[in-house]
């Protein structure tokens, strides 16, 4: 089947990260369409006319929107190599759980620690790494949230890593210092070459950054 992919993103969301992270993985040709969200291409605007949102992973002219959704759906369409999901039904479930808690905690907590100051931003800092500690314990002695290969959880929180420089620098504090076992589990995982070629660099993520915090007025 000669299958035509697409990929609709913007460079520094780490959601985006996350599928170019899956089909780098799965050796999955695809066009890579670089989003101006300031203003939307008809294409998006056609392939996500709910959100509107990147990433947006178009399969033979049909799209898929979410990340978490379009990462799912890239393991189950090309399956046969570098399965993310495990096949116990119950392992599946639990996967998903932790993906759904880098969402509501990881992505939220960060983003209140660039866009706050002050006691919200202290409490931001501390809810964020009460949630990596949380990460750790179940990673436990794993190589990898997925055993001892990369897995689903692993694709959905690895590209934040690209943010932690900015959290860091906004917030004025170490998550190496804080989650040292972490760390190590963000090395492992920039062994792989999915991985390193598709997350961007730390000190350009905080470049952008700081254009939004002048552009939003937060000083």
């Amino acid at each position: 089947m000669g299958d035509e992919v697409t990929l609709l993103d913007f460079w520094p969301s780490p959601f985006g990260m996350r599928l170019r992270i899956a089909l780098a993985e799965k050796e999955v040709k695809h066009e890579y369409v670089e989003e101006d969200l300031r203003n939307k291409s008809p294409l998006l605007l056609k392939m996500n006319p709910v959100h509107k949102k990147i990433p947006v992973l178009i399969h033979n002219g049909k799209p898929v929107c979410e990340s978490l959704i379009a990462l799912q759906y890239i393991d189950e369409v090309w399956h046969d190599k570098s399965p993310l999901l495990p096949s116990d039904p119950y392992s599946r479930a639990q996967a998903r759980f932790w993906a759904d808690f880098v969402d509501k905690k990881i992505y939220d907590h960060g983003r209140k620690i660039w866009t706050t100051k002050g006691e919200e931003q202290e409490t931001a800092k501390k809810d964020f790494i009460d949630a990596l500690k949380v990460l750790e314990a179940e990673l436990g002695d794993k190589p990898y949230f997925g055993g001892e290969s990369l897995g689903y959880v692993d694709v959905a929180l690895v590209p934040f890593y690209s943010w932690f420089y900015a959290y860091e620098t906004c917030g004025n504090f170490s998550i190496e210092a804080e989650c040292p076992k972490f760390i190590e589990w963000v090395k492992r995982c920039l062994e792989k070459e999915s991985v390193s070629k598709s997350l961007l660099d730390e000190k350009k993520v905080y470049e952008f950054v700081l254009v939004l915090k002048k552009k939003f007025g937060i000083e």
